[in-house]
């Protein structure tokens, strides 16, 4: 394939997994900047206010990193970027949905609460995607500070209830992978998996260059800072090993997916299935309120059951007493039909409904 585009911010979470994919994979590609137009037209072609999005040779148009990456395995099937085991296949897909939803918050929160980081990414985003804007710079400068700190900081229940509590996942996940990059380096071995790319979306475009955020990595996690800029800057090759067992050093992030991130996703998917606009949800003992109701991470969890209920009834049993060690197979069981009714087709060239962002 050649001319595919890649549309995106390059201050954007998920664009910047995207990116790092492609480039990981070899696959031919052009970074196409987003502006306002353009933007508005990415939602016609996909239903969707998000981004990034593919655009194909043949016109076709894709969204959801996710699903996005899994058809280019399809179309690219060397060097994959999945473990061969099925059971280890699914943690490493359960890591990946855990790392690039559960520290979206934390992202944001760094980026928009402190205000070198808000002033900064102020003018970066002002001066990437709104080129096509009238108006004078420190006028639009002052709005995206606005609007970005109230729709994803204090509307998504950073508080100073929650402050702490949120800046914690952004420092325990730090902790976590130190101990992992200190052993490997990538989290299952000598090659990236999703699980690599998963995390990547915060670390790299948020974590590791936002300055507030930045500065704490360099310091308490060198071993991070250092993995995402070798992610960055690797490219598939055969031969590259990963492990065949779960590695003791993973065991405390899924401890902390079925300690607070599934029941995070259940507590939001009962109340999707009640209609609700909002909910106020319990994590770790700290109480969040009136958090948005997203139809997306309900579609996540329904996502994780099916995954995990088509493997053979040989691993669902292997992959059940690894869980249940780590507390993640009841939670991830505990609604039987979560029934989003987000995405029935499971390809990503569908237009989806819009959930709860935009600069996904």
């Amino acid at each position: 394939m050649a001319a595919i585009k890649l549309h995106g911010l390059r201050v954007s979470y998920y664009t910047g997994k995207m990116e790092a994919y492609l480039r990981y994979k070899g696959i031919e590609h052009e970074f196409v900047v987003l502006n306002r137009e353009r933007f508005r037209m990415l939602q016609e072609k996909t239903g969707a206010s998000q981004m990034p999005a593919i655009e194909l040779p043949d016109g076709r148009f894709m969204t959801d990193t996710t699903p996005m990456i899994a058809w280019f395995e399809e179309q690219y099937p060397d060097n994959p970027v999945s473990p061969a085991d099925p059971v280890l296949r699914f943690v490493d897909q359960l890591i990946e949905d855990y790392a690039e939803e559960w520290l979206w918050r934390p992202a944001m929160h760094y980026r928009w609460s402190y205000k070198t980081s808000r002033l900064h990414l102020g003018r970066k985003i002002t001066e990437e995607m709104l080129t096509d804007v009238p108006g004078p710079g420190f006028l639009k400068r002052a709005m995206i500070r606005r609007r970005q700190w109230n729709e994803f900081v204090k509307k998504d229940g950073v508080d100073a209830n929650t402050w702490d509590h949120v800046e914690s996942i952004y420092l325990d996940n730090l902790d976590r992978l130190e101990q992992v990059f200190a052993h490997r380096p990538y989290l299952w071995g000598e090659r990236p998996t999703l699980a690599d790319f998963g995390y990547f979306a915060s670390m790299f475009r948020h974590f590791a260059q936002d300055p507030t955020a930045s500065d704490i990595m360099r310091r308490r996690a060198p071993g991070v800072f250092a993995w995402q800029a070798r992610l960055w800057n690797e490219r598939a090759k055969p031969d590259r090993t990963l492990v065949d067992t779960l590695p003791d050093d993973l065991k405390p992030i899924l401890a902390d997916i079925g300690g607070a991130y599934l029941p995070y996703l259940n507590a939001n998917a009962r109340a999707w299935q009640l209609r609700r606009d909002n909910f106020d949800p319990v994590v770790q003992g700290v109480s969040y309120r009136k958090v948005p109701v997203s139809q997306y991470r309900v579609w996540c969890l329904e996502e994780l059951q099916r995954k995990a209920r088509q493997l053979s009834q040989a691993d669902q049993g292997k992959l059940s007493a690894l869980l249940n060690a780590c507390g993640c197979w009841g939670p991830l069981f505990e609604l039987e039909a979560p029934d989003s009714r987000y995405d029935d087709s499971n390809v990503p060239f569908h237009g989806r409904k819009v959930h709860y962002d935009n600069a996904r």
